[in-house]
C-alpha cells in the first residue's frame, strides 16, 4: 500500500525541475507536439479516408506527414530526456554511490550537450545553404527545403535546453552529498 503512495506521488509531481524556465519550456514542448500530433493523425486519417472511400489523394500528405515525424521525434525525445525515460544501462550505473552517479551523470551531460551544439550548428549550416541557394523539394508542395531543414537545429537546441536543466540538477545532488 505505502509503495503504491509513493508511485501515485512521483506520477503526480512529474520530473525534478530546475526552475521555473524549464517548466515552461516543457509546457511550450508538450503544447507544439500535442498540435503537431493530432494534426499527423488529422492528416493520416484523411488521407485514408479520401483513398479509401473517393479513390482520391491529397498528394502532399506523405511529404508533411515526413515533416511531422521528424519534428515529433526531436519533441518526444527532447521530453523523455526530461522524464528520465531515455535508456539507460542501469546495473552498471546502479553500481556506483550516489556520489559517483552524480558525477558520472553530470559528465554524461555534459558531452551530450556538447554533441548537440557540434549537430545544432551543423545542420543549421545545411539549413542556410538551402535558403541562400533557394532550394526547393521536388515534391507536390514544392517546399522550400530550409523549412524542413530548421527542424533538426531547432530540435537539437531543445534537446539541449533540457540537457542544461539535466545538468543543474545533477551538481545540485553534487552539492547535497557534500
Amino acid at each position: 500500500m505505502q509503495s503504491e503512495n509513493k508511485t501515485d506521488n512521483a506520477k503526480t509531481m512529474g520530473p525534478a525541475s530546475a526552475g521555473s524556465i524549464f517548466d515552461l519550456g516543457e509546457t511550450v514542448t508538450r503544447a507544439l507536439t500535442g498540435l503537431v500530433l493530432t494534426g499527423l493523425v488529422l492528416l493520416v486519417c484523411s488521407e485514408a479516408l479520401l483513398r479509401g472511400g473517393f479513390n482520391y489523394s491529397l498528394g502532399f500528405a506523405k511529404e508533411l506527414t515526413g515533416y511531422c515525424v521528424v519534428l515529433l521525434t526531436f519533441l518526444g525525445a527532447a521530453l523523455a530526456l526530461r522524464h528520465g525515460a531515455l535508456f539507460r544501462v542501469h546495473f552498471l550505473y546502479e553500481a556506483l554511490g550516489d556520489r559517483a552517479r552524480a558525477w558520472l551523470r553530470c559528465l554524461f551531460v555534459l558531452v551530450a550537450f556538447a554533441l548537440c551544439l557540434i549537430l545544432a550548428w551543423k545542420t543549421k549550416d545545411l539549413t542556410l545553404s538551402s535558403f541562400s541557394r533557394g532550394k526547393f523539394a521536388p515534391t507536390v508542395l514544392h517546399t522550400p527545403l530550409w523549412i524542413p531543414q530548421i527542424v533538426p537545429p531547432a530540435g537539437f537546441l531543445v534537446i539541449g535546453f533540457f540537457l542544461i536543466e539535466q545538468f543543474l540538477l545533477a551538481f545540485r545532488k553534487i552539492k547535497e552529498s557534500d
